[in-house]
């Protein structure tokens, strides 16, 4: 990988270190860090102990094994307080969830992924979804497509193109065509629906909050099931409010300062 001279090699060790805590397990010995980092075990040691010590990593005193540390919701919670969109957006997203009694997320377009950084949950709700700082696939994702479908096309099948087309349920579309296709119903639509290709069970319909060039930085969500609901009935329901909201969203931003940005892609 090219890089910058201004490239500082050791850090991006230590995040990598950080990054190894990505799977179901919370802890991890320094063997099992260097094979998920391709680091040797002692520098992973040097680096484990750094961060420990900083408090970005714990040490279970039983057994010697590391876990993440409280220190990185720190960083979570910063990111979130000082970013214009996520403050505008919440309140938004409160009312919303208060008249569509569904849950309702606001995502942050990350090229070929996204990430939840407002959850309002609705009455049933499984462990995953109620957690802001899940990263999910944009190709699969109704919130991902909404915001891919703001992109011209061959950029948006670039970013298809650069992801790992693996499915998360056996309705998950994984073929690229297909999923241009879909991209290419949610421009002339402006949103987009899915059924149970990221969670079995789950419908959700999504449109992209756009900044003052058209280009996506984030999507609402509102995701309902499908034992409450018929496909086309939630989608004629809860398509005009998702609409409308990133509209409004897409206002704000178009008005704040240019230093607040979004998320690059």
């Amino acid at each position: 990988m090219k890089t910058s001279p201004l490239f500082v090699q050791s850090l991006e060790k230590a995040f990598r270190v950080l990054d190894a805590f990505d799977g179901s397990e919370r802890f991890l010995g320094l063997a099992e860090i260097a094979a998920r980092t391709g680091l040797d075990k002692s520098a992973v040691q040097r680096f484990a102990y750094t961060l420990e010590r900083l408090g970005f990593l714990d040490k279970c005193p039983k057994t010697r094994r590391l876990a993440l540390g409280q220190k990185g919701l720190d960083l979570a919670f910063n990111f979130l307080r000082t970013h214009p969109l996520v403050e505008a957006a919440t309140p938004t997203l409160v009312e919303l969830r208060r008249s569509c009694g569904e849950r309702v997320n606001l995502s942050l377009f990350d090229g070929t992924t996204l990430i939840y950084v407002i959850r309002e949950r609705a009455r049933r709700e499984y462990f995953y979804s109620s957690l802001i700082g899940r990263r999910m696939p944009t190709f699969c994702t109704a919130g991902g497509r909404a915001m891919l479908a703001c992109l011209p096309e061959q950029e948006a099948a670039e970013i298809v193109a650069r992801s790992e087309l693996k499915p998360l349920t056996a309705r998950t579309i994984i073929d690229p065509a297909a999923i241009m296709t879909k991209i290419a119903e949610a421009r002339v639509a402006g949103y987009t629906v899915s059924a149970e290709e990221s969670t079995i069970g789950e419908l959700t319909v999504a449109a992209a909050v756009r900044d003052g060039d058209g280009r996506p930085l984030a999507a609402v969500h509102i995701a309902g099931s499908l034992g409450d609901w018929a496909l086309d009935e939630f989608e004629r329901r809860f398509a005009p409010l998702a609409v409308e909201t990133a509209l409004n969203l897409g206002r704000f931003e178009s008005t704040a300062p240019a230093a607040a940005g979004g998320m690059a892609s």
